[in-house]
């Protein structure tokens, strides 16, 4: 049985404009905030460790040049002020007498004020105690900074102290442990941060991208239309603004209509073109065989007729009846004649190149529909099923007239040679850049020494069938003709139960 299939292709879209526009926005975000969290965690410990030193080294100035300056160190306004900025600096302060080893301000309760009072005294006199683990960090003309761990505990102490005018050591410092946590606090919320900034900020992206590349996606659309030459797509303008990409859209559709036109006009060219280089050295050749041909194919329904006539004239019979029989004969013959006139004028008219093909582009799904529903009356008369499928509008390029022309000779032809189960099936398949129109009819398939022939003029494979249904032979010579002269495929399969002839046609 007949069968067929066909398979097309289409170039994938591998990278959507869409996608890249997200991932650019996401990867930017990205790489911010992973620079700051990167720098947070690298710099902020410094950072923040240099500032609790300026901030400690600054209330230890600002404590000498109290004492310096005369400032009574154990009245309550000179205690308010110290304790005024330990609170809002988070640090420790201790002014210890010299000479007396008595507290002279704090801004602790008296057990820690003992506890820092021990560590200062040791540092006075160098008794670096195995309780204590010493980190000199920067010395001055009269003070000393340095990082000061409990081995107990573990705790470290950012601290400064020095002796002030002879009299009085001032001892101020920080715990170094909460500057750690104040550090691992702010990298965790920075990480936070960071995290539901790009999961509200991957969804605004993809938000805003479909709504930047969707009139880019309605392009590209039309763009791959317009590559397979199908110029009906256009670029729809919204009307809401008029950007680069509306004014793009506007003029692929301008260039849309004048690529239509310009092909049209090339494609007409072009077969023009063709056909003058092949048809010189052809004609000579085929003027011969022509006048050959048609003086083989008229020389019998001519001797029909003149051997009727003479009968006629003669008198042979001279009942009415044989008088009829005789006059239908020759007009029969004449009738046959004049159609093969016909069909050898127009076969004369193509192979000589007298008409140039006029290329358009039309449907051939209509085309072919409608003159199913034309010849429908001859299909009843051969009692013959015909089937075509449903077919979505499909575009081409050629001679819609000499097309149809090609398609009735086609369906006559099968109409004519049907058999078996009566059936004659059209099919249109889509092939890559071309669409394929078959007919196919049950009966006996045409011998094989007779398939390269059925093309050649006034061959045909069953002399008496042929002659029966008045045929001339000419018919595929002009099937022939008119696909040469759209320089398209064309051609005949044998099936078990049946024929099928078809043709081609370009999309594009």
């Amino acid at each position: 049985m007949k069968q067929t299939s066909d398979t097309g292709y289409k170039k994938k879209i591998t990278h959507s404009i869409r996608l890249e526009i997200s991932l650019a926005f996401l990867m930017t975000m990205i790489i911010a905030f992973g620079f700051c969290i990167i720098m947070n965690v690298l710099f902020m410990e410094k950072y923040y460790v240099k500032d609790k030193i300026d901030t400690i080294m600054q209330a230890y100035a600002s404590t000498q040049a109290a004492i310096a300056s005369g400032e009574d160190i154990s009245s309550a306004a000179f205690d308010k002020n110290i304790s005024e900025i330990c609170e809002r600096s988070n640090i420790e302060m201790l002014i210890v007498e010299l000479r007396t080893s008595n507290v002279k301000a704090s801004s602790k309760s008296e057990s820690s004020s003992d506890a820092m009072k021990l560590v200062l005294l040791d540092l006075l006199t160098h008794n670096l105690s195995t309780k204590n683990k010493i980190k000199h960090i920067e010395s001055g003309e009269n003070y000393t900074l340095q990082v000061d761990t409990d081995v107990e505990t573990g705790t470290e102490y950012l601290e400064i102290w020095g002796v002030v005018e002879d009299t009085y050591v001032v001892f101020v410092r920080t715990v170094a442990q909460s500057i750690r946590d104040n550090v691992k606090i702010s990298n965790t919320f920075m990480a936070m941060t960071a995290f539901t900034a790009l999961s509200i900020g991957a969804i605004l992206v993809l938000f805003i991208s479909k709504k930047v590349t969707a009139p880019i996606q309605r392009l590209y659309h039309i763009s791959d239309e317009m590559k397979k030459l199908n110029f009906e797509a256009k670029f729809e303008d919204e009307g809401k603004h008029k950007n680069e990409i509306d004014i793009l859209g506007q003029n692929m559709n301008e260039l849309s209509e004048i690529l239509e036109a310009s092909i049209k006009d090339l494609k007409t060219a072009n077969i023009a073109l063709r056909q003058d280089i092949s048809k010189k050295e052809e004609i000579d050749e085929m003027r011969k065989e022509f006048l050959s041909n048609v003086s083989h194919e008229l020389k019998t329904p001519i001797a029909l007729i003149q051997g009727y006539a003479e009968g006629l004239k003669e008198g042979i019979n001279d009942d009415e009846e044989s008088k009829d029989f005789y006059c239908e004969v020759i007009m029969d013959e004449a009738s046959k004649m004049n159609i093969m006139v016909k069909k050898l004028l127009t076969l004369n008219q193509l192979e000589f190149g007298n008409e140039n093909a006029t290329m358009e582009r039309f449907d051939i799904v209509e085309l072919v529909k409608n003159y199913v529903k034309s010849a429908e009356l001859l299909a009843r008369q051969k009692e013959a099923t015909v089937k075509i499928g449903n077919y979505k509008p499909i575009f081409v390029w050629g001679d819609e007239f000499r097309v149809e022309e090609v398609l009735q000779n086609y369906f006559s032809n099968a109409l004519n040679h049907i058999g078996g189960e009566k059936i004659v099936d059209i099919k249109i398949t889509e092939k890559e850049n071309k669409v394929r129109v078959s007919v196919f009819n049950t009966g006996n398939p045409i011998p094989e020494d007779s398939l390269k022939h059925i093309w050649d003029k006034f061959y045909k494979v069953d002399k008496a069938r042929t002659r029966e249904y008045g045929g001339s032979g000419v018919g595929l010579s002009i099937v022939k003709a008119i696909m040469e002269s759209m320089n398209q495929d064309y051609g005949v399969i044998n099936y078990d139960n049946g024929v099928e002839f078809y043709f081609e046609l370009e999309t594009k």
